[in-house]
């Protein structure tokens, strides 16, 4: 029986995740790479494979969107820094993302959108139209959200006769991570208190959309009804003065924040994702070790732990890759995680 011709897969953003993204798709024989678009001007001209240090793959970087719509492609990787970095909002990954279904393109984003029905009906409507429009599919994933806070909490409830509050809490350590956009720019570390403040509130309203869209998915398929997703975060100052890949945090600069999202029905939890974001862990001693853990009360009681993930980001770029087939294969339209077969490792298996 013939194989199937390898699927013509753009990546969208060449990021941490990105790059990791790239590497899968030049490596795997079931993908063919047809584009790629940057946002860094240094990037632009370079061969993909030269980029994140492969051979040459023969296909140029470019950051010409109308040329990346304009492909013959069966998928876009779509893995940009949220909007709100560079002073845009969720609307301006709306319109990228509807740009490219409507050209025809499947979309798996690493941007949100794994449960777009939290964004109202509008947004919703956009979607699917452009859907509509190009005979495609969008499906958002990751691995938090995108795994740990959604999709693996539901599946440990289809151990459960009776579900009281499902506690998810993920602790990052970032020292090793080299992206000074995200330690720094994004998540606000080695910046004074004061900087923090002022700087968090774009990330702090897509953290709010981010991690309300987990929290909505798993209520609304266990036919909870929330009341509303409530947020709350802090900082840690540090008392010492290291170093970490992305810079210098020195004391009485942040190096640490904790945030938590509670979905609530009648004034109580139902549902509550905390994440953690540690500058170095091995620095920073409040609140919980990297890793993640999932708690279940109810009928049975159940904990997961998972130890620290030694690639996270690889994690993200690689869920997201796993999901090409599927969404391909999907009817167009919106998928959620429930929606699409589980995305496995299948065909990345290296055997000595």
């Amino acid at each position: 029986m013939p194989s199937s011709p390898p699927l013509r897969v753009v990546q969208w953003a060449t990021g941490a995740v990105g790059r990791y993204s790239l590497r899968n798709v030049i490596t795997r024989p079931e993908f063919d790479l047809a584009g790629v678009l940057v946002y860094d001007p240094d990037k632009v001209g370079q061969d993909a494979g030269t980029l994140v240090g492969l051979p040459e793959a023969g296909i140029v970087c470019t950051d010409d969107v109308d040329e990346i719509l304009a492909l013959d492609a069966d998928c876009v990787l779509h893995m940009p820094l949220p909007a709100s970095y560079f002073g845009g909002d969720q609307q301006t990954d709306v319109e990228t993302i509807c740009a490219l279904l409507a050209a025809g393109k499947n979309v798996i984003t690493t941007t949100g959108f794994v449960y777009p029905k939290c964004y109202g009906p509008g947004v919703v409507e956009r979607l699917e139209a452009a859907c509509r429009t190009g005979g495609s599919s969008l499906h958002g994933t990751g691995i938090n959200p995108g795994f740990m806070s959604d999709l693996l909490p539901l599946a440990l409830t289809g151990l459960s006769s009776r579900v009281d509050h499902i506690y998810v809490r993920e602790t990052s350590d970032f020292r090793g991570h080299p992206s000074r956009q995200i330690v720094v720019d994004l998540f606000g570390f080695t910046r004074s208190a004061k900087d923090y403040t002022a700087a968090v509130r774009p990330f702090r309203a897509f953290q709010r959309s981010l991690f309300a869209e987990s929290v909505q998915f798993v209520a609304e398929n266990l036919n909870v009804v929330l009341d509303g997703v409530d947020e709350s975060d802090e900082f840690e100052l540090a008392t010492e003065e290291f170093e970490i890949s992305a810079g210098l945090v020195r004391v009485d600069t942040v190096c640490a924040s904790r945030w938590t999202f509670t979905g609530l029905v009648r004034g109580r939890p139902f549902m509550t994702v905390e994440c953690v974001y540690k500058a170095d862990a091995t620095k920073v001693h409040r609140w919980s070790e990297p890793g993640f853990s999932i708690h279940i009360e109810g009928i049975p009681q159940m904990t997961l732990s998972v130890g620290e993930i030694s690639h996270g980001l690889a994690g993200a770029a690689a869920h997201a890759v796993n999901s090409v087939a599927a969404v391909c294969a999907a009817p167009p339209g919106i998928h959620t995680a429930l929606d699409l077969p589980l995305a496995t490792g299948r065909g990345t298996v290296r055997i000595a």
